[in-house]
């Protein structure tokens, strides 16, 4: 099996050309590919597929954790199968700007700019409108106490006294955003610490991806994240999608804001609609290539 090792910010992916390629077992594929001692090391497992009849886009992508959970959408991931698909001219719909990608969540329209070398350097994905109702993200609320604040519930970790305050979002994938006085190392081992009860809470029937946020001022936020099925990533795109949106609700930040990630800065921006439906959030940031193999089959 022929594959590409590829990063969004840190977030790395393997990624199969499924145009001329058949993956079975994908979900204990991506167990195996992704260990970091055994295997290639890897967040998990994205097949580039074609779309399915009937479905204007130049390509269909297909995510697993490492844990071989099947996610919805990822969008790190998903810049990274736009420049896969433009760099290595896969489908008849490689070359289109913007390109249009299915995903579980629907079809994504990517812009992308090239660099001197004629390959896809940044990409800007319309990642679509946030869900905030409760039972949209989901969570149930029964199992939680709710705030003052939008979207805001108080958490308890599991089998520990400490609560939080969490945000809900999701980007088409489930999202608690949580505010904290400082981003530090000492933040980190928190998140390491609990990140996996919070993930598997009671409250969260699909787990749930966790965000530890600080705030340094209106347009600039800093951003730890617990990936579901994946724990510490040093990106995580509708993650930080999430961030943004939360930020608005709480009246925390602008509508516009740089997320800083362990793996570098995203730019975000929550549009406004002319209805009263929640506008699209803008994700934009570079998608990089760094070796390609054979996995024996």
């Amino acid at each position: 099996m022929r594959f590409i090792k590829m990063t969004g910010l840190g977030n790395d992916y393997v990624y199969v050309d499924c145009f001329d390629q058949t993956v079975e077992h994908p979900a204990r594929l991506a167990q195996v590919v992704s260990n970091r001692n055994f295997g290639i090391g890897s967040d998990g497992l994205i097949l580039v597929l074609p779309p399915d009849d009937g479905i204007d886009a130049a390509a269909r992508m297909q995510m697993f954790n490492m844990d071989g959970s099947e996610g919805q959408m990822c969008g790190n991931g998903i810049r990274c199968v736009c420049k896969m698909v433009y760099d290595h001219q896969l489908g008849e719909q490689h070359s289109e700007n913007p390109m249009r990608i299915q995903t579980a969540c629907g079809v994504l329209s990517l812009a992308y700019e090239l660099d001197s070398h004629g390959k896809v350097n940044t990409v800007s994905v319309d990642m679509g409108r946030p869900l905030l109702e409760p039972v949209d993200v989901p969570v149930i609320i029964d199992e939680l106490t709710q705030t003052e604040q939008p979207q805001t519930f108080k958490v308890s970790v599991p089998g520990t006294t400490e609560r939080f305050d969490a945000t809900f979002v999701s980007m088409g994938n489930p999202h608690a955003v949580i505010y904290v006085n400082e981003v530090s190392e000492e933040t980190g081992d928190i998140l390491r610490s609990w990140g996996k009860a919070l993930e598997k809470h009671p409250a969260f029937p699909e787990r749930m991806n966790v965000h530890f946020v600080e705030v340094v001022d209106e347009q600039t936020v800093k951003v730890l994240h617990w990936e579901r099925g994946s724990g510490p990533t040093l990106a995580c795109g509708t993650g930080a999608c999430a961030v943004s949106v939360a930020g608005v609700l709480t009246e925390r930040t602008n509508p516009a804001i740089t997320a800083h990630l362990p793996g570098g800065p995203l730019h975000l921006e929550w549009r406004e609609s002319e209805s009263k439906i929640p506008g699209p959030v803008i994700m934009t940031g570079p998608a990089t290539e760094t070796f390609t193999g054979d996995w024996p089959s």
